[in-house]
């Protein structure tokens, strides 16, 4: 019988587990459809959003992003990643300019044209996000970011893994 209450616990979390990751899904599904409406708007498909994404988030860590990194982050070949960078430069969201540390490295930027048409259509989200967790006490907000962060890198590894499953069996 002792082991009745262990059980229970084990069953308990699980379930609360499973919760989470439908929380998590259908978070996902509402911030994509956030990303849609961005992407159709400014005549963008998903792996364009991705891309403006990889290099604001490089730019935001300090780490210019190089179009080979670019190509890593979103999962494109070499030759995908130059039509990627060609048609988001010749829409004037992105600029490949000169590393200032390596002059012989090529680095992006996005154009702040494609940083305004962001923070506009992003920054109401923005927003809304810092109201719904107004209330979060300082631990709270820092176990949020803990959770958040390392599902968010359980998942990557997943989608990473899942096509070295597929090419294994391929």
């Amino acid at each position: 019988m002792a082991g009745d209450g262990g059980d229970e616990r084990a069953h308990e979390r699980a379930v609360a587990q499973r919760e989470i990751a439908l929380l998590l899904r259908r978070l996902n599904v509402e911030l994509d459809a956030v990303g849609a409406r961005f992407a159709t708007a400014h005549g963008l498909n998903r792996t364009d959003v991705r891309a403006l994404v990889a290099v604001m988030d490089a730019a935001r860590s300090g780490e210019p992003i190089t179009a080979g990194r670019l190509g890593e982050a979103v999962e494109l070949a070499s030759a995908s990643t130059t039509a990627l960078l060609d048609r988001l430069e010749r829409v004037g969201h992105l600029r490949r300019v000169r590393d200032p540390q390596d002059g012989r490295r090529v680095v992006l930027e996005m154009s702040e044209s494609a940083m305004a048409a962001g923070a506009e259509h992003f920054g109401g989200l923005q927003r809304a996000l810092g109201a719904a967790m107004a209330g979060y006490t300082e631990q709270e907000l820092a176990l949020v970011a803990r959770v958040l962060t390392d599902v968010t890198d359980a998942a990557g590894r997943y989608a990473r893994s899942y096509g070295d499953a597929d090419a294994q069996r391929g």
